[in-house]
């Protein structure tokens, strides 16, 4: 079951019940007036309308959570289908949830779909077991296809730049590669070696705990009382150093007899303006990598304590900011980078 309420009227609630389908997950649409759902082992896909209680039916979902995506204005959808041992892309209208168009494509078993952002291209990619990616046209004409290899585990992420002019590919050995929009071929590769050598003109900073002097401080009864509570925490400070090359990265090898291997590109993230791309490689977890497309080389790198969980850009300027679950969030931007404690207990 799903329920909804309205921040602005608390009166107003809403509950969305499949029955014996069941909902596997669920996701609003651009506008916030619909909510779609995906039913249990992927029968249909339902847009349920909070303004008029009427739905709409879509069969055969290809995935639960993925295989859904939106125009960066809002107006159209494009849901990836499976049937008859076929995937499909279909197109629909935001307004009237009709279905647009159809089209097949050219994946053994699609992963993801993903529009660009200025809504001119749509980007298919296939399952980690075949390399392949595909670029469309809304018409559904193939605009380009690519292979980086064929033997090996293929593809763990794909991101369009904010200006889509940049598709980044992220892969399981361990590069990413960037495709322009013009010719749709590679022309830039970076690598994520666990062991950095010079030249290299990236600053790379290390976080370190330091041990704070507090002997000479006049303290208040609470407080000493807060400190001894938390001894272990409360006389550490946490920063950056700065290293240099050559370093040896901290990194784990994954078992080669389990499935889904911690190795390769799985975290990315662009910068509001397309210059900066963030990379984190599962096999290093606690390293992220930061590339400068305008000049095509590494900007940064910042070693962490513990494995990097999330980073996100600031929309208004390159800047980043990362967590790894601690108690700290850090962020970097051109001129430098710096640790931030977060004065909550239990952040």
């Amino acid at each position: 079951m799903i329920q909804a309420w309205s921040l602005t009227q608390p009166e107003w609630t809403c509950k969305i019940d499949e029955g014996p389908a069941g909902v596997a997950y669920a996701r609003w649409s651009p506008d916030s007036r619909h909510i779609l759902t995906t039913s249990d082992f992927q029968l249909r896909l339902t847009v349920w309308s909070l303004v008029n209680t009427a739905c709409i039916h879509v069969q055969w979902p290809k995935h639960g959570s993925k295989g859904v995506s939106f125009t960066k204005d809002g107006k159209f959808a494009a849901i990836c289908t499976r049937r008859d041992c076929k995937d499909y892309v279909n197109l629909l209208s935001c307004h009237t949830w009709e279905i647009m168009g159809v089209f097949a494509v050219d994946t053994l078993d699609l992963a993801d779909v993903q529009w660009s952002a200025d809504d001119s291209a749509i980007v298919i990619w296939d399952s980690p077991l075949e390399y392949k990616v595909l670029i469309y046209s809304p018409d559904g004409r193939c605009l380009a296809k690519y292979q980086a290899y064929e033997s090996g585990l293929g593809v763990k992420s794909v991101s369009w730049s904010p200006c889509s002019q940049f598709l980044a590919v992220g892969s399981y050995d361990q590069m990413l590669r960037v495709l322009n929009h013009l010719t749709w071929k590679v022309f830039a590769e970076f690598v994520h070696p666990s062991a950095v050598r010079g030249p290299c003109c990236a600053a790379i900073f290390k976080e370190v705990d330091e041990q704070l002097d507090m002997s000479e401080l006049s303290l208040g009864d609470d407080f000493v009382q807060y400190s001894s509570d938390n001894a272990s925490e409360a006389h550490i400070q946490v920063r950056y150093n700065v290293l240099e090359v050559p370093i040896n990265l901290p990194s784990q090898k994954p078992p080669a007899d389990k499935p889904n291997p911690k190795q390769g590109i799985s975290l990315m993230s662009w910068s509001s303006d397309s210059q900066y791309i963030c990379t984190r490689n599962d096999s290093i977890p606690t390293v992220l990598w930061i590339w400068d497309i305008n000049h095509l080389e590494l900007a940064a790198i910042l070693v962490q304590k513990d494995p990097i969980r999330a980073a996100v850009w600031d929309p208004t300027c390159p800047r980043l900011v990362l967590c790894t679950g601690s108690s700290h969030i850090y962020m970097w931007t051109p001129s430098g980078a710096y640790c931030i404690n977060v004065p909550l207990p239990q952040f």
